[in-house]
């Protein structure tokens, strides 16, 4: 199974009465957005599953994309690292799975893939983490296969 983790490009800052659902791309975040879709795109298999928190940024990013995706509530800000697990299925799943998702639970599920703790990784914005399980079950054969940032991506 492949996972990839991208977190959402740069967001405005709550406005006054504004949710933090709401809050929207900036204008970097949308080139940032549209920069790493088009590199993750070049990348993915057709088959690969897409996963979006219902906030409005991580809708704006996945957007970016150009595919078709899932809306998943348990990938909300605050969601916790074993329910983003759960929600893709890891490690049972065969296909590759992308999750659009927020800061700290990114990092955290970067952190438990890589050394079993639950830890505070950052992952930038914009940015995604590829992760691969060679063996289904082995947590030991799980290994990080790209890192990439969006203002890394050639234009």
């Amino acid at each position: 199974m492949d996972l990839i983790l991208w977190r959402h490009a740069e967001a405005e800052d709550a406005g006054p009465g504004m949710s933090d659902l709401e809050r929207a791309l900036t204008v970097k975040g949308q080139k940032q957005a549209r920069r790493m879709g088009q590199w993750l795109n070049s990348q993915l298999p057709d088959s690969c599953r897409i996963l979006s928190s219902p906030a409005v940024r991580t809708l704006q990013t996945v957007e970016a994309l150009g595919r078709k995706f899932k809306i998943h509530t348990d990938l909300a800000p605050g969601a916790d690292p074993a329910d983003i697990l759960k929600a893709v299925n890891w490690p049972g799943n065969k296909d590759s799975v992308l999750v659009v998702g927020h800061q700290p639970t990114l990092g955290q599920v970067a952190s438990m893939l890589m050394t079993g703790d639950d830890l505070e990784w950052d992952i930038r914005k914009a940015s995604a983490w590829w992760f691969a399980q060679r063996d289904p079950g082995d947590p030991m054969s799980v290994y990080l296969k790209a890192v990439m940032a969006a203002d890394l991506v050639v234009k």
